[in-house]
Formats: structure tokens, sequence, C-alpha cells
């Protein structure tokens, strides 16, 4: 897997390719979020469950695992939004101990609603939840020094459980579902590697798929089959962090994906597979920026001004899918925290501008998925709704652009692009995997 020259330029930083002015990076001031969400009611499903073996397999030693966040728990959602799953727990006053439980929400439908999926004992506020495209969620539960996981679906007013099995390992963290909606991997860190498992999915209970050098994290599916997963790799010796492509089908082969400078950190945020746009972190202009690129083009990475509104942290969650060939207009959703709390920002790269926009009270944040006419559907739950999903439609680019202290292109249009430097004439370039992707372009000679 491969991917094109990928810079972009600000001070401290390689001279970018790009044509023509960057946008002064003013936001907007947030407004309220249109929304409409419908109560849902407990409905008792069945789940098929197949036999699963519930063997121990030694994992190594394992760096000591961080406890998760309370509540609210993560909300994590299917590849393709059908079904979301969290762990949660009832209302209780301060300080009192609270019963934490799965919960799975239905989201495919003419009205979300979530199931409460109950065993006879508590979860521990670390277990993980996962849902699956039948509607059964995975659960990672810790026991000692041991990952168990089990399959939980409803059973009329009860809960079903179907046991996996176990790993032998301090800690691991489960992956975003994958594309093909069965199969969930996770990691687990060792001395001198990281082990990549095949938790759900498997024909024999957890798998180990592959052990890769050095210290891994992040996870990004950078294709519909979930064939090629992305990580975020630091070598054993240390150095910077780079994106690497694991390719499962291929005993979990490892090739370089992002390579912008020889010491910067280069994290892959999320990939859309229909269009190839890649959302990236990384310090390469001389401090942590956003940036975005296409895989499989020559063109550099851009960090557009916009993406860094002060005093505030930016992170992207959610691309607007079925946009083929066309990465510079899918709507890309932000999840925005500062002092204020965390709000929605929009923002697509043809538009060079972030909308920021106000989030239903009790949003998982960070938690969301678009539909492919560009309508952003967050989950949400508070006092007065249980189980919500507010719908933004993607709000327009139209309008002056922000003033720029560089150079506009001739013909006074963007060309869909979001350029950050002067004007320079079109060259035809060979694509390179990024990892020999050269720093800057130089000008042809007059």
């Amino acid at each position: 897997m491969t991917a094109c020259a990928i810079e972009g330029g600000t001070a401290g930083a390689a001279t970018t390719a790009d044509p023509g002015p960057e946008e002064s990076g003013e936001p907007e001031e947030p407004v309220g979020a249109e929304s409409a969400g419908a109560e849902g009611t407990a409905g008792a499903e069945g789940a098929a469950g197949a036999e699963g073996a519930a063997g121990a397999v030694p994992a190594g030693p394992a760096a000591p695992w961080a406890e998760a966040p309370r509540a609210p728990g993560t909300f994590t959602l299917t590849a393709d939004g059908a079904y979301g799953a969290r762990l949660t727990a009832a209302p209780g006053a301060p300080g009192e101990q609270r019963a934490w439980y799965p919960e799975r929400w239905t989201l495919d439908g003419p009205e979300p609603y979530a199931v409460p999926l109950p065993l006879h004992q508590p979860e521990e506020p670390d277990a993980q939840v996962v849902p699956l495209a039948d509607g059964r969620v995975l659960i990672r539960r810790r026991v000692a020094d041991r990952q168990m996981f089990s399959l939980l679906y409803p059973t009329g007013p009860a809960t079903g459980e179907l046991t996996l099995g176990a790993v032998e390992c301090d800690g691991m963290t489960l992956l975003p579902p994958s594309p093909d909606g069965s199969s969930v991997y996770g990691l687990s860190p060792g001395d001198h590697s990281s082990l990549l498992w095949l938790v759900a999915g498997g024909a024999f209970g957890p798998e180990l798929v592959a052990e890769i050098p050095g210290h891994c994290s992040g996870g990004v599916w950078l294709d519909r089959a979930g064939r090629m997963l992305a990580l975020d790799r630091q070598l054993p010796g240390g150095g910077p962090v780079k994106a690497v492509a694991v390719d499962l089908e291929r005993n979990g082969e490892v090739t370089p994906l992002l390579q912008i400078a020889p010491e910067s950190n280069d994290r892959l945020l999320l990939a859309d597979a229909d269009s190839g746009l890649l959302l990236i972190r990384s310090d390469a202009p001389g401090h942590d920026r956003l940036g975005w690129g296409v895989l499989g083009s020559c063109l550099p990475v851009r960090f557009p001004e916009c993406l860094r509104p002060a005093d505030v942290a930016v992170t992207p969650f959610a691309v607007q899918p079925g946009q083929m060939l066309m990465p510079e207009s899918c709507a890309v959703a932000l999840r925005i925290d500062g002092a204020a709390g965390s709000w929605v920002g929009i923002w697509r790269p043809q538009g060079r501008r972030l909308h920021q926009l106000a989030a239903p009270e009790g949003w998982s944040a960070g938690a969301g998925y678009w539909s492919r006419d560009g309508v952003l559907h967050l989950p949400y739950a508070n006092a007065a709704t249980p189980c919500a999903v507010a719908r933004i439609e993607a709000p327009g680019d139209d309008g002056p652009l922000p003033e720029t202290g560089g150079t506009g292109r001739t013909d006074g249009g963007t060309g869909g692009t979001e350029p950050s430097g002067a004007v320079t004439p079109p060259v035809v370039c060979k694509p390179v995997p990024l990892g020999q992707a050269p720093l800057h372009r130089t000008a042809p000679p007059d």
C-alpha cells in the first residue's frame, strides 16, 4: 500500500508545492446545531451464536494497563453506522457506586433505540465494547493478567453470552470495528514489539495475526474489505512515530505509509476508502498540526490554518463516504475541545473554512457518522432523551473566503484545492511511495 508525495510547509518545514495563498484561519463563532432525535425503547432481539473456544493464549509481557475513563463511556460505532455500543450505568447520586453494563444502540431504523445488555454481575468500568454488523456486541474484560472476550446479544428479557476465549496479557486495546462487520482486532504491547490479535471473527477464538516490531498505537482502516490496516509505530530503539500499513492477508506484512520528514512524528487519524482522503497529525511544520493528503497522490500534505483555531484541540472523527475520486469535496466532522466543553466542527478541503456548531446535550463526544448525501449523525443521550440521534446537514462553503496574504490564482478560482504557497506552473510528477517522497518540489526552469 503506497501513497504519494505528501508534505506541507510553514516556518520550520520543507517548502510546499501548493500553488496560491493559504487562508487566514479565523474560525466562526459556534452556533446552534439543528437536531432531530427520537426516544428509543428497549426491544427484544435474538442473535444466533456460533461455538467458540475458551482456551487462553499467551501473549508475552505487556505494559501496565491504564484504566479507561469513567462515565460517560466511549461510544463505538460499526463501520456503516448501523449499530453503536457503549458501557453505561443507571444514574446515581455523586459518590454512589454505579452498576456498569453494556448497551447496544440500533441506528439504521426509522427511530434509534437502545437495548441494555446486563448480565448477572456488573461490569468493570475499564471493560471495552465493540458492536458487530449482526447486532451482537463484543466485550473485553480484564481478569487478573488475562483479557477475556465474549459476544453479548439480547434474548427476550435476558442477555445471551457466547464466550470466545482469552489472551494472557496485562493490557489490550481494541481497534475500530473492521469494515467487514464481523471482525474485531486488538493490540497488546510487548517489550520490543506489538502483537496484533483477531479477537472476534476467527474460527477458534482469539488468534495471533502478526507481531510488529516496535510500539504501535492508533488503528485506521484503509479499504472496505478489512485487509489493510494503518498503525502508528515507534521502532524499538526509539525515534519518531510513523504510520505504517499492515497487510492482514500477507501475514501482517508491514510497509511504510507516512514519511513527511525524516525526524517528524507522522500519525494517521482517519482515512476514507472511497476518495482516498487522509487526515494526518504531524509536527513536520515545526509543531503539531492537523493536515490532509490523498492516498496515491503526488501532491503534498496541506496543513490548513483554519484547522488550528486558538486555545482548542481539534480531532477528526468521521469522513463523508461515497465521494469517489473527489477527496476535496468530502465533508469531515471534527471534535473541538476547549475550556467551554466539546462541540462539533465541519470542514471540507475545498471549502477552506471551519464551521463550528453546538453539539446536542449528552453527545458522546467524538462519535458520529456521515450519510453519503452529507448529513452528519450524532448519537446522544440525556435526562430527557435516553437514546437519540441529532442530524446536521453539512453547511455550504459559499461566500467570500477569508482574506489571505499570499498570491491567488490568476484565473480567480480555487480549483477545488487549498493552496498554501505561491503560484507555480503545473508540473508532471510520478507517484512515489510516501517513504520515498521528496520534501518539496522545485519550480521548472523558465
